[in-house]
């Protein structure tokens, strides 16, 4: 049922967010840094630099927004899917590989209607410690090489999402939640191009009779593997989203005013090797996320409590 595919979408959702966002933060900061402004020199370095100067719940920056935000997200893109491959098939026979990719690709434009906003929203409050902790370091080098000690620099306060949001609404209308729409797309269509059809296919592996679902075990590697592949086969276009909704930039650093202006000067400036940062980031961000969703979507544990309700009642 329709409010089953929700509720296990959701409570994927929630469990693999919790699980890896301080990977997911991570990522985001090195997909933001650009040549001559780099703070962070791999994954690992940019935690325990996160946790020295912004402490452990540093890591978790802008996870209230993705907790709450995921669980529409990934309800639509599983639901969607699910409803897509529904109808693309003849009298229950299999999907043709491209009817297959047509169904992910449905799933993949739904989801951004939750998707782009909290993107959005996620990335200012991910990316604030960055460019803090930048600001900071310019500020005590100009205080090094300055003859006279100057003052200590104003700690800046922490921006919530609530105050992001307000802005946002104020100035720009619903649009503002919405920049970066285009490159939204253009990641998460191709995303779920390669992810479902391939989880499905793998997935398919592990079924001893096509009546009957396939081990948790086998659902959970194909989630990983499907999801990784996908991950790093669109990170380049998850770089240019990224950039492209980033509100606040470091010192020096680029703007942009598109998806075009914005792949110009990243392969200009940075080269064709800039497109994979926060690759492997992602890699581990999709992979547990997309095993542990497809394993609760697929064990059904909506429908365990759905249908627990009427005797808990009764």
């Amino acid at each position: 049922s329709l409010p089953a595919k929700l509720i296990n979408g959701g409570i994927a959702g929630l469990i693999g967010v919790t699980c890896v966002f301080p990977i997911d933060l991570a990522k985001t900061r090195l997909q933001n840094q650009q040549n001559g402004q780099r703070m962070y020199t791999s994954m690992s370095d940019c935690l325990i630099k996160t946790i020295r100067s912004e402490g452990y719940f540093g890591m978790y920056r802008g996870a209230a927004v993705n907790l709450t935000l995921v669980t529409p997200e990934k309800a639509i893109k599983l639901a969607a899917n699910d409803f897509f491959r529904h109808h693309l098939s003849k009298d229950g026979k299999k999907l043709t590989l491209l009817r297959e990719m047509l169904a992910g690709c449905g799933a993949g434009t739904c989801q951004v209607i939750v998707t782009t906003p909290m993107e959005m929203l996620k990335i200012q409050l991910q990316d604030a410690g960055r460019i803090a902790a930048q600001k900071k370091l310019m500020a005590a080098q100009a205080q090094l090489s300055s003859s006279a000690g100057a003052a200590e620099p104003a700690v800046e306060a922490r921006t919530t999402a609530t105050q992001i949001t307000r802005e946002l609404l104020r100035s720009k209308g619903i649009a503002g939640l919405y920049k970066g729409l285009g490159a939204t797309l253009l990641r998460d269509v191709p995303f779920s191009i390669v992810y479902f059809p391939l989880f499905a296919n793998l997935n398919k592996l592990g079924q001893k009779d096509p009546n009957v679902k396939a081990p948790f075990y086998v659902s959970f590697l194909s989630g990983c593997v499907a999801g990784s592949t996908a991950a790093v086969a669109v990170n380049p276009c998850d770089v240019i989203k990224t950039r492209l909704q980033s509100l606040q930039r470091g010192v020096n650093e680029d703007t942009y005013s598109g998806i075009l202006d914005c792949t110009k000067k990243i392969w200009q400036k940075e080269g064709p090797m800039a497109f994979l940062k926060g690759a492997y980031c992602r890699a581990l961000v999709i992979a547990p996320l997309f095993g542990i969703a497809q394993v609760v979507y697929f064990i059904g544990i909506a429908e365990f409590l759905l249908d627990m309700l009427p005797k808990h009642r009764a």
